[in-house]
């Protein structure tokens, strides 16, 4: 698992396994929350068994699913909410780039410069300029 660190609150990766929560909750990850849709791909873990194994490793699992170009108001606000208890957390889809996004677009509806969220983006290897566009204030 490749976790990419957004903000001191917030890390990102692309599609995690059961075993991979042990990691995170050993980096004392809080909530994990999953941004790609059931069976997207063939050897994906289901969203139940990433519940009930992060359950088992005391972690808070939220789905907040959607397609790629297909975020919504929803999303973000959602997302926002999760922010805002404090807590840290880890977002994953299938390549990382829609947690990037979703994370962005949260923290600029919630008055981040949209320059350093592009900036701490681009470090992790994702374009969220399109997103701060849509979603920006």
């Amino acid at each position: 698992m490749d976790i990419k660190q957004l903000d001191s609150q917030v890390s990102i990766s692309a599609d995690i396994t059961c075993a991979d929560l042990q990691q995170l909750a050993h980096f004392g990850v809080q909530v994990v929350v999953c941004n790609r849709l059931q069976g997207e791909v063939d050897d994906q873990a289901s969203l139940a068994e990433l519940s009930r194994a992060a359950a088992g490793c005391g972690i808070e699992f939220v789905a907040i699913p959607f397609a790629r170009g297909q975020m919504q108001a929803g999303h973000c606000k959602e997302f926002a909410e999760i922010l805002d208890s404090g807590k840290k957390v880890h977002a994953f889809c299938r390549t990382g780039n829609r947690a990037c996004n979703l994370w962005a677009a949260a923290k600029c509806g919630a008055g981040a410069d949209g320059k350093t969220l592009m900036e701490k983006a681009r470090g992790a290897g994702f374009d969220v300029s399109g997103t701060l566009i849509v979603f920006g204030r």
